[in-house]
Protein backbone atom coordinates (compact mmCIF):
# COMPACT_ATOMS: atom_id res chain seq x y z
CA UNK A 1 0.00 0.00 0.00
CA UNK A 2 2.09 3.13 -0.98
CA UNK A 3 1.66 6.16 1.74
CA UNK A 4 0.34 9.28 0.98
CA UNK A 5 2.53 12.13 0.19
CA UNK A 6 2.83 14.66 2.80
CA UNK A 7 1.26 17.84 2.99
CA UNK A 8 4.90 19.85 3.63
CA UNK A 9 6.50 18.11 0.83
CA UNK A 10 3.44 19.35 -1.51
CA UNK A 11 4.13 21.61 -3.86
CA UNK A 12 1.69 24.31 -3.51
CA UNK A 13 -1.29 24.91 -5.49
CA UNK A 14 -1.35 27.70 -8.35
CA UNK A 15 -4.74 28.99 -7.09
CA UNK A 16 -3.98 29.51 -3.50
CA UNK A 17 -0.74 31.36 -4.27
CA UNK A 18 -1.24 34.52 -4.39
CA UNK A 19 -0.95 37.90 -1.83
CA UNK A 20 -2.93 37.86 1.70
CA UNK A 21 -3.52 41.94 0.79
CA UNK A 22 -5.39 42.39 -2.58
CA UNK A 23 -3.51 45.50 -4.90
CA UNK A 24 -4.53 48.83 -3.98
CA UNK A 25 -4.68 51.96 -5.76
CA UNK A 26 -6.73 54.26 -7.95
CA UNK A 27 -9.07 52.30 -10.46
CA UNK A 28 -8.63 49.19 -8.31
CA UNK A 29 -11.54 49.05 -7.12
CA UNK A 30 -11.97 47.32 -3.39
CA UNK A 31 -13.08 43.48 -2.75
CA UNK A 32 -16.05 43.04 -0.91
CA UNK A 33 -18.62 39.73 -0.63
CA UNK A 34 -21.24 39.77 -3.06
CA UNK A 35 -20.78 43.07 -3.97
CA UNK A 36 -22.92 42.74 -6.95
CA UNK A 37 -26.00 43.10 -4.94
CA UNK A 38 -25.47 46.85 -4.57
CA UNK A 39 -26.97 46.54 -7.90
CA UNK A 40 -30.39 45.09 -6.55
CA UNK A 41 -30.82 47.07 -4.09
CA UNK A 42 -29.68 50.76 -5.72
CA UNK A 43 -32.11 49.22 -8.62
CA UNK A 44 -35.16 48.75 -6.01
CA UNK A 45 -34.16 52.23 -4.38
CA UNK A 46 -33.53 53.88 -7.50
CA UNK A 47 -37.30 52.99 -8.80
CA UNK A 48 -38.55 54.68 -5.86
CA UNK A 49 -37.66 58.15 -7.50
CA UNK A 50 -38.77 60.01 -10.40
CA UNK A 51 -36.29 61.31 -13.40
CA UNK A 52 -36.58 64.47 -15.21
CA UNK A 53 -34.84 62.45 -18.01
CA UNK A 54 -36.05 58.68 -17.75
CA UNK A 55 -32.84 57.94 -19.88
CA UNK A 56 -30.70 59.40 -16.56
CA UNK A 57 -32.32 56.47 -14.48
CA UNK A 58 -29.72 53.58 -15.51
CA UNK A 59 -26.96 55.49 -15.06
CA UNK A 60 -27.80 56.75 -11.59
CA UNK A 61 -28.59 53.32 -10.46
CA UNK A 62 -24.87 51.99 -11.33
CA UNK A 63 -23.40 55.29 -9.66
CA UNK A 64 -25.26 54.55 -6.61
CA UNK A 65 -24.34 50.89 -6.61
CA UNK A 66 -20.94 51.27 -7.33
CA UNK A 67 -20.59 53.70 -4.03
CA UNK A 68 -22.72 51.65 -1.79
CA UNK A 69 -20.22 48.37 -2.48
CA UNK A 70 -17.32 50.57 -2.12
CA UNK A 71 -18.35 51.60 1.47
CA UNK A 72 -19.30 47.91 2.47
CA UNK A 73 -16.10 46.93 1.39
CA UNK A 74 -14.28 49.07 3.31
CA UNK A 75 -16.23 48.00 6.16
CA UNK A 76 -15.50 44.45 4.72
CA UNK A 77 -18.83 43.25 4.39
CA UNK A 78 -21.52 42.39 1.71
CA UNK A 79 -23.58 45.54 0.21
CA UNK A 80 -26.80 46.55 2.46
CA UNK A 81 -29.56 48.45 1.78
CA UNK A 82 -28.32 50.93 4.53
CA UNK A 83 -24.79 51.09 2.17
CA UNK A 84 -27.31 52.03 -0.40
CA UNK A 85 -29.42 54.90 1.26
CA UNK A 86 -25.69 56.68 2.60
CA UNK A 87 -24.74 56.77 -1.10
CA UNK A 88 -28.16 58.21 -2.47
CA UNK A 89 -28.07 60.47 0.97
CA UNK A 90 -24.37 61.78 -0.58
CA UNK A 91 -26.01 62.57 -3.46
CA UNK A 92 -29.36 63.93 -2.06
CA UNK A 93 -31.29 61.88 -3.98
CA UNK A 94 -32.83 59.85 -0.89
CA UNK A 95 -35.39 62.99 0.63
CA UNK A 96 -36.72 64.07 -2.77
CA UNK A 97 -38.75 62.50 -5.50
CA UNK A 98 -37.62 63.44 -8.50
CA UNK A 99 -34.26 64.13 -10.40
CA UNK A 100 -33.17 66.68 -12.41
CA UNK A 101 -30.83 66.49 -15.06
CA UNK A 102 -28.46 68.71 -13.58
CA UNK A 103 -28.35 66.57 -10.38
CA UNK A 104 -28.48 63.23 -12.74
CA UNK A 105 -25.48 64.63 -14.72
CA UNK A 106 -22.66 63.50 -12.64
CA UNK A 107 -23.89 59.64 -12.78
CA UNK A 108 -23.57 60.55 -17.41
CA UNK A 109 -21.94 57.63 -18.95
CA UNK A 110 -21.75 55.08 -16.25
CA UNK A 111 -23.73 52.43 -17.27
CA UNK A 112 -21.55 51.94 -20.43
CA UNK A 113 -17.69 52.53 -18.60
CA UNK A 114 -15.73 50.10 -16.28
CA UNK A 115 -12.85 53.33 -16.28
CA UNK A 116 -16.14 55.64 -15.50
CA UNK A 117 -17.37 53.36 -12.58
CA UNK A 118 -14.17 53.31 -10.98
CA UNK A 119 -13.01 56.49 -11.61
CA UNK A 120 -16.53 57.64 -10.06
CA UNK A 121 -16.16 55.24 -6.72
CA UNK A 122 -12.77 56.95 -6.03
CA UNK A 123 -13.99 60.26 -5.93
CA UNK A 124 -16.28 59.59 -3.21
CA UNK A 125 -13.90 59.44 0.29
CA UNK A 126 -14.38 57.19 3.02
CA UNK A 127 -15.03 60.20 5.47
CA UNK A 128 -17.94 60.94 2.62
CA UNK A 129 -19.36 57.80 3.12
CA UNK A 130 -19.74 58.11 7.09
CA UNK A 131 -17.37 55.30 7.85
CA UNK A 132 -15.15 55.71 10.89
CA UNK A 133 -11.24 55.26 10.71
CA UNK A 134 -11.44 52.57 13.32
CA UNK A 135 -13.45 50.28 11.18
CA UNK A 136 -11.46 51.04 8.10
CA UNK A 137 -9.76 47.62 6.92
CA UNK A 138 -7.00 47.75 5.53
Amino acid sequence: MPTPTPELARAAKFALQHSPRSAGGANKGTPAPDAGYAFTIAHREVAKLTFEHEHDRHDVEVGIAVVAAKRASIISRGPTLEDVRVAMSHFALGAKGEVSRFEARPFAGLTHSWVAQRRFADAVTVEDLGVDADVVAH
